[in-house]
């Protein structure tokens, strides 16, 4: 089974917490248990092996200087298919509330994304095969944690996704910088698909005809738009802002 690296506080005990990959090793810096001990009690809960390295062997193994003095050896992050997803939210007893990625290629960005899935309750994210950053260590480095909670389904055809989810009774809106409707002017307290475009075109034409309705973040600056990260993270908030405010009033 393929392995990759987890470094940091934060993302080292969302791992242990989520208890879902395979944790090898939990190296900590020596001389740091004291300030890392939710750390090592955690691992040694989780019967994970836990070793004392000095600073230099710590860089050497998460090949970054920025590990906060702890590292984990761990099974690569894997995907669920489409219908995880969406038990995901029978479980919870949520309308669905998902994620689609239109060629998203910034390991970075996608890692912002889950992070800002898993703060807002989105139930999963869907990627396609091809053109896409998947999750790689440094997506996961990224989303600091959230990888380990929010599932990703990775499809080879995003336009017969679409297609399928609005066939269930899901309906799916596209992010677009032009001409859509304004996000808080649409319902967004039923079962949906958010659906956001790649760092250079945005949604592809086919990507964009799948969609039910395309909604459209107003700005006022001289830029013109949001870059994918910060339109995903304005419209869950929407989403979010909604759904709560529904809850509270019935």
């Amino acid at each position: 089974m393929a392995e990759e690296v987890v470094y940091g506080r934060n993302p080292v005990l969302a791992l242990l917490r989520a208890g879902g990959r395979r944790v090898d090793e939990v190296a900590v810096l020596s001389g740091a248990a004291g300030a890392l001990g939710e750390v090592v009690g955690q691992a040694r809960r989780a019967g994970v092996k836990v070793s004392f390295r000095t600073r230099d062997q710590l860089t050497a193994i998460a090949g970054s200087p920025h590990h906060q003095g702890v590292v984990a050896r761990v099974a690569a992050a894997s995907y669920v298919d489409l219908d995880a997803l969406l038990r995901a939210a029978a479980v919870r007893g949520e309308p669905a509330f998902l994620l689609a990625l239109d060629q998203v290629q910034d390991p970075m960005n996608l890692g912002s994304l889950l992070r800002t899935a898993d703060g807002f309750g989105a139930h999963g994210v869907v990627i396609p095969k091809h053109h896409q950053v998947g999750l790689t260590p440094a997506a996961a480095r990224a989303a600091m944690g959230a990888v380990e909670s929010v599932p990703v389904a990775r499809e080879p055809n995003l336009v017969n996704v679409l297609e399928n989810l609005k066939k269930s009774g899901i309906w799916v809106y596209g992010a677009t910088t032009a001409g859509g409707v304004l996000p808080w002017s649409v319902d967004l307290t039923g079962p949906l698909c958010l659906v956001l475009g790649g760092e250079g075109e945005g949604l592809r034409p086919l990507v964009a005809r799948s969609c039910d309705v395309l909604v459209t973040i107003p700005v006022v600056g001289t830029v013109g738009s949001l870059n994918v990260a910060a339109a995903c993270a304005a419209l869950c908030y929407e989403v979010f802002r909604q759904r709560r405010t529904r809850r509270t009033s019935t």
